[in-house]
């Protein structure tokens, strides 16, 4: 009896010991996309992104030696859900890194738990800026990579005088358009000349809004349309505007959250022209844009469609991979301090570099659409590097984010001090 009691115990600690030795042979990131929900319709895709870069990355021999494992959690397009989820991964499954969100509120939602349980998120959407945490590496766009550049395109190229800012209402469009009314105003715009509307996630009645916004044209003068609407809400909207029978050249839509994505479930026949800022574009030409799209369609099939989103989720593993390395740890005080400066190859032929504010240097793409749900490119910057403190917003434009040496992301160059600027937008 004895004998056997041993060799179950021995058993046991041999089984046990074999589990924890399974588990520290895999590193563990997650991912937090909703894969339901209003939002489902453009996060998917960076779930799959995000598999398809652990299965290429695994297909290399992992990082440190050891295969990465991908958690997959869905949050639903529910925001209180988000911090959930994340807490989850972090404390149960153990994560080393995140991987996700895509709204701004969803973002805020989870980031008091990355911060308090001293995590690491990887935010691959462009956002509002005015938001600076150690926690987070910022892969997406901020306003002076995409809203900015937007209007100036516009007003340049387009001519136009009155604006339409259409948002869905939560943080993202709220903030990007009280920065681009300030800036609009410095160009000097009258209040009159701006049109702010904002409508709830998945609205789908557009007839008004899109009367009021041909309204505004009325006086003669050129109107255009910057829209942060977000999720399935711009399949209504984009319809709307065909039934009334509004062209690119009537009144031009600047689009900030609509891709290659969105438009492939739309269609395009009377969208053409339109346009969209992001920072990549499917059409962009080069040698790496070209691998990138074959080995997604490869893996996707022919009808997949690639973005700026999932650029932005591929520099963020990338260089995650890249710091990792660098460290010879996950551990995230030792990979925040490996990122900072590293560089990765983009998508549309140049690098993407880590500043010390937690933000990259991206270009700036302008793309109108065309008929089979693409876009031409039809103006592209040099590499502009991310602000996370708009220049624009008076109490922003004297903050910086740069962690390095300072451990303060919101760095008041007047004072020389660190300030608990809290943002109201």
């Amino acid at each position: 009896m004895r004998a056997r009691t041993f060799l179950c115990s021995a058993g046991l600690t041999l089984a046990l010991a074999g589990a924890a030795w399974a588990q520290d042979d895999t590193i563990k990131i997650g991912v937090l996309h909703s894969l339901s929900g209003t939002m489902a319709i453009s996060e998917t895709t960076l779930k799959d992104t995000v598999l398809m870069m652990v299965d290429q990355q695994n297909a290399k021999g992992g990082v440190l030696g050891k295969k990465i494992e991908a958690v997959v959690v869905d949050p639903a397009s529910d925001w209180p859900l988000f911090a959930e989820k994340a807490r989850e991964l972090i404390s149960v499954q153990g994560v080393d890194a995140i991987f996700g969100c895509w709204t701004s509120v969803s973002r805020k939602s989870v980031l008091p738990v990355v911060e308090e349980l001293n995590g690491l998120l990887f935010y691959p959407v462009q956002y509002e800026g005015e938001e600076s945490s150690k926690n987070v590496i910022y892969t997406g766009a901020a306003p002076n990579q995409q809203a900015i550049p937007a209007v100036d395109y516009m007003t340049e190229e387009l001519g136009v005088e009155k604006w339409a800012l259409l948002g869905t209402d939560y943080v993202y469009p709220r903030t990007t358009n009280t920065i681009l009314e300030a800036y609009l105003k410095t160009k000097g715009v009258a209040q009159d000349d701006i049109f702010v509307n904002y409508t709830p996630f998945g609205h789908s009645d557009w007839s008004k809004i899109v009367a009021d916004v041909v309204a505004l044209g009325n006086d003669g003068k050129k109107v255009g349309v910057v829209s942060t609407i977000n999720g399935d809400a711009n399949v209504g909207f984009y319809k709307e505007l065909a039934a009334a029978g509004v062209s690119a050249d009537d009144i031009p839509v600047m689009a900030f959250s609509v891709g290659e994505e969105e438009l492939s479930g739309l269609d395009t026949a009377n969208l053409v022209g339109h346009l969209a800022a992001w920072n990549y574009f499917q059409t962009a030409e080069s040698p790496a844009n070209e691998g990138f799209v074959a080995e997604w369609k490869a893996k996707m099939g022919e009808n997949r469609v690639t973005n700026d989103p999932m650029e932005a989720t591929m520099l963020g593993f990338n260089l995650w991979v890249q710091a990792v390395e660098k460290a010879g740890s996950t551990d995230t005080d030792a990979v925040l301090a490996a990122i900072d400066g590293l560089e990765v190859p983009n998508l549309t032929g140049g690098t993407a570099k880590v500043l010390p504010n937690h933000h990259l240097t991206k270009p700036v793409l302008i793309g109108e659409i065309r008929e089979d749900g693409q876009f031409d490119i039809v103006s592209q910057t040099e590499p502009v590097a991310g602000d996370a403190w708009t220049d624009h917003l008076p109490e922003s434009a004297v903050l910086e984010a740069d962690w390095p040496g300072k451990d303060c992301g919101m760095w008041n160059t007047q004072t020389n001090s660190c300030v608990q600027k809290q943002s109201n937008y």
